[in-house]
């Protein structure tokens, strides 16, 4: 069974591997949606399929926008998986996992409707 939070949290650390958000620390990759906070499979942006974002669409009608935490540099989804997003009506940004923590953290606080998939790193941020 995975792990998850049913609500959204500010992430309050991140780096070293994994996350730091409800007063709870989070190993690995973190799928941020409407209904909560669970792990999310990829490692590396190049893993990542359409079938990660199968939580994703299926509650899209309660997302007016998907960040994408790439790692610690910024890069390109893979095509297909760009291609699916945006064919459901996805509206996404994808960058660095740093800045997207903090864009997901800002638009959190601005009570916008954010969805965040973000991929781990090892460096750690406050």
């Amino acid at each position: 069974m995975t792990k998850h939070l049913p609500q959204r949290a500010h992430i309050e650390q991140f780096g070293a591997g994994g996350f730091r958000f409800a007063g709870m620390s989070h190993q690995g990759s973190l799928l941020v949606l409407p209904s909560g906070m669970r792990a999310w499979r990829p490692g590396l942006v190049g893993e990542v399929t359409a079938d990660d974002f199968a939580l994703v669409l299926a509650e899209r009608q309660a997302i007016d926008f998907l960040i994408i935490g790439a790692g610690a540099a910024m890069a390109r989804l893979p095509a297909p998986v760009a291609a699916t997003l945006r064919d459901n009506g996805i509206s996404f940004e994808i960058m660095a996992t740093s800045p997207a923590v903090h864009v997901y953290n800002v638009t959190v606080m601005e009570g916008r409707r954010v969805a965040a998939a973000l991929i781990a790193v090892d460096r750690a941020h406050d």
